[in-house]
């Protein structure tokens, strides 16, 4: 329902499981030029260029180091214990975007720790967001941060737009938020009231529909509206699809012609 948005595509998310060559093809054959990558860190960085440079792909944004995403981490930004890990990640994310002319990272939060007081994990937070997004603007980088839904991550430090909002607030603007349409669906609701209240501080956007985490159109969100309240916004970058094809479709991208939204 807009001509203003253009999509790229979250190959590791889309083909979940599937080697990165095989992900990669999949975003060429579906007609994508730009890619997100959930973790760059798997594959040496030489090998991972030559992959992207041989298909003509650009890396729009990817993730810090998240911890065992597999084994259920999700970031360790407000853990106090790993701060020298955290910082190491970011030199290391400093590297890629350098050299893949990334110009957005993200950063998860983490979840709460048993015995650790919540005080002293969004003060850890706060420092190391703001630590890592200075110095990623060295290398012309944009930080943002995002909120997972407590369905899905319970305990996350940011499960809410309130605790988001706290945190970038006193970052001063120099952390953005990544506003994952999916996870907003499931935190609250609300979309187009959403996106409109967080328009000034948001950097990127993702799309899934919910409740199933699946193609636009295929669950309970009311994309037209939520694309025009994105493109409304005055928003220009890229929106990252972050899903998974649902059982029932024969194209998971089909949708982006019926809401003419261009693949990037």
């Amino acid at each position: 329902m807009t001509d203003q948005l253009r999509c790229s595509l979250n190959v590791t998310f889309h083909y979940w499981g599937r080697p990165l060559g095989e992900a990669l093809d999949g975003a060429v054959a579906a007609g994508f030029h730009t890619v997100e990558l959930l973790d760059p860190y798997s594959i040496e960085l030489d090998d991972l260029e030559r992959e992207l440079q041989r298909r003509g792909l650009s890396v729009d944004i990817f993730n810090l180091p998240m911890g065992d995403f597999y084994a259920g981490e999700r970031g360790f930004a407000g853990d106090p214990q790993r701060r020298a890990e955290f910082r190491a990640g970011v030199e290391q994310a400093g590297r890629i975007a350098d050299r893949l002319g990334a110009t957005k990272v993200n950063a998860l939060a983490g979840t709460a720790l048993v015995g650790e007081q919540e005080a002293s994990q969004y003060s850890c937070l706060v420092e190391q967001l703001g630590w890592a997004a200075d110095r990623l603007a060295e290398h012309g980088v944009v930080l943002t941060t995002e909120l997972l839904n407590p369905f899905e991550t319970p305990g996350f430090l940011l499960s809410s737009l309130d605790q988001v909002t706290s945190v970038l607030e006193q970052l001063d603007g120099r952390v953005r938020f990544q506003m994952d349409v999916y996870h907003v669906q499931r935190a609250h609701g609300d979309l187009v009231a959403a996106i409109e209240a967080t328009a000034s501080m948001t950097s990127h956007y993702q799309i899934a529909d919910a409740p199933q985490r699946t193609e636009p159109g295929s669950g309970e969100i009311d994309f037209p509206s939520v694309l025009t309240a994105i493109s409304a916004t005055g928003y220009d970058g890229l929106v990252g699809c972050e899903y998974r094809a649902s059982e029932q479709t024969e194209d998971a991208f089909a949708w982006m012609d019926t809401m003419a939204v261009e693949r990037a």
